[in-house]
This record gives C-alpha cells, structure tokens and sequence, in this order.
C-alpha cells in the first residue's frame, strides 16, 4: 500500500462528506424550517450542528465548514439524521472505515520502510528487533 492511498482514502471520505444529503450551505436555504436538534460541537468554540425536522442540517458558523467539524456534525446528528439518510450513513461507515483501515496500512509501511531503510546505518537496530519480538512471544 502506497502512502498516497492514505491521502486518497481520506480525499474521498471528505468529498463525500461535503455532498452529504441534507446538508444545507446558505442561510437561504434554512427559511421555513423547523429546528429539532442544536448539537454544539467540540471541536470548535461557537460551532454547532443544526438539525431540521425534514432530514436537512447544516453548521453554524454556516458551510464552508471544515472536514472535522462535518465529521462531528454527522456523529452527533446521528440519531436525527440516520433514520432520513440512512443509505447515506452506511456509505459515510464504509469510507470512514475504508479511511481508518488505509491509515494503519500507511503507519505499517512507513514503520517498515523506517526499519528497512536504518538497518545497515544501525546495526543494533535488528537485534533489537529481534528482542523485541522475543518478549511478545
């Protein structure tokens, strides 16, 4: 697995993410709706998700809200929000799983390139290792 998978992964969550159905990008758009749910976000002071009684949501300060303040928002908003989105929820589960997965991916190969590449600058590095892998037996 490449590091770029990581990336990748993480880009198509975010796209994801940003044409989330229901959420709302201008205050326009709110005019006539009924509030159920003001979810404050703990990610940033001030922000908060706003959930309304026909599915749609958005974030207050309004859209152009980023990646971790969305990903808050669709985990607090969830029992509001799953039941009108719910194809949209699982997809949301398959990449965020798919983004946690190509991040230990990442971490392992960047870990092993880091012992592949050191072990002939330092020597002591594989019996080390082979320490290592002695005391998890």
């Amino acid at each position: 697995m490449q590091p770029e998978d990581k990336w990748k992964a993480n880009m198509e969550k975010v796209a994801f993410m940003k044409q989330f159905p229901g959420l709302l990008g201008n205050w326009e758009s709110l005019t006539g709706k009924t509030v159920e749910a003001v979810i404050m976000l703990k990610g940033k002071q001030g922000a908060a998700t706003i959930v309304f009684s026909d599915g749609t949501f958005t974030i207050a300060p309004p859209i152009g809200a980023e990646p971790y303040e969305l990903g808050e928002a669709l985990a607090v908003a969830r029992t509001f929000l799953e039941p009108k989105h719910r194809t949209a929820y699982v997809e949301y589960d398959r990449l965020l799983k798919k983004d946690k997965e190509t991040l230990r991916a990442a971490r392992l190969e960047k870990i092993i390139g880091a012992i592949e590449n050191n072990l002939e600058q330092i020597p002591e590095l594989k019996e080390r290792l082979k320490a290592l892998v002695k005391e998890w037996k």
